[in-house]
């Protein structure tokens, strides 16, 4: 059976656990603290950040974009049309464009920020650099959501999907971080209505669905968090 060590929180992880959902693929999840430098975590990846997929093979496979490559290799035929990274090789650099749009760059403006200062700080030693959030680095990171909204919605006003005509791992990847920022109640849904409504339609998958029901002790999601029809 699949493993996937994982963070509930943690953008990249929701990305992969998304993904796995649509290949059919429901692998026991792990919680990994990725700050508590498990030396047992360290062996699978050195790097130290979640997540990491584990086939069941004694096959380790680190990082959510290294995950998703695999996926397409080992899987992706299987799913005809509907291949999370396309056939066509100039519809594949589009995807993989807007993964690290993302993974990437999303997640150092705002995903990242939101979610260590106003999650993974507050289950940190003051050792581990644990206290209360930086509010300079809430603010920026609310602030930079903004252009990243519109981007969105630019995009899904020419497009069907945010990468082309059907639904593929850019999408997968950036409903996953929004969905932990929006776990925060960090999304400012009224900065595009494009944008919203392409949200609307990916939280409506099945694959979204065990990612809508994740709660964090002590933490009340936003009220839209889990409402379909926000």
């Amino acid at each position: 059976m699949a493993k996937l060590y994982h963070h509930p929180l943690c953008p990249h992880s929701r990305f992969i656990r998304a993904s796995l959902a649509e290949y059919g693929i429901e692998p026991e999840l792990i919680e990994e603290r990725t700050f508590d430098r498990r030396p047992e975590f360290l062996a699978l990846n050195p790097a130290g950040n979640t997540p990491v997929l584990s086939d069941g093979a004694m096959l380790a496979v680190p990082g959510a974009g290294n995950i998703a490559e695999y996926l397409d290799e080992t899987r992706g035929l299987a799913l005809g049309h509907h291949r999370l990274l396309p056939d066509d090789p100039a519809a594949r650099v589009e995807v993989r464009r807007l993964l690290d749009w993302f993974n990437i760059k999303f997640f150092a403006e705002v995903s990242q920020w939101l979610v260590t200062e106003k999650i993974y700080k507050r289950a940190m030693s003051p050792a581990q650099g644990g206290g209360a959030p930086d509010m300079d680095l809430v603010r920026a990171a609310r602030n930079n959501i903004r252009y990243h909204m519109r981007y969105i919605g630019w995009l899904t006003a020419s497009r069907n999907w945010l990468a082309g005509d059907r639904m593929t791992y850019a999408d997968l990847a950036a409903a996953a971080h929004l969905s932990s920022v929006d776990f925060l109640g960090d999304v400012p849904w009224g900065e595009d209505e494009a944008a919203r409504n392409w949200y609307a339609r990916m939280k409506s998958r099945p694959s979204f669905r065990a990612i809508l029901a994740d709660r964090m002790p002590g933490i009340t999601p936003a009220a839209v968090y889990a409402d379909l029809d926000f």
